[in-house]
């Protein structure tokens, strides 16, 4: 199935071409994550289709992937 995911900040280096990819039926995100080369600690905020999510949410044809790690300021 296609999914469309943006990783957001320091994680954009992983975004895919397309900001498209193809996974397997019952993928989690964090599949997605492994298969991207993000380590879980560095995800602070998940998102699919705009709704909070948690690493092990199951995706589903044509959902919205959104990754965001911890962002500090000051």
């Amino acid at each position: 199935m296609r999914i469309e995911i943006k990783c957001f900040a320091s994680l954009a280096v992983h975004t895919p071409r397309e900001r498209e990819m193809t996974v397997p039926d019952g993928a989690v995100v964090r599949d997605v994550m492994r298969t991207l080369g993000i380590a879980p600690e560095e995800v602070k905020i998940i998102f699919i289709n705009g709704v909070h999510a948690e690493p092990d949410a199951p995706l589903k044809e044509n959902d919205r992937l959104g990754l965001i790690p911890a962002v500090g300021g000051g």
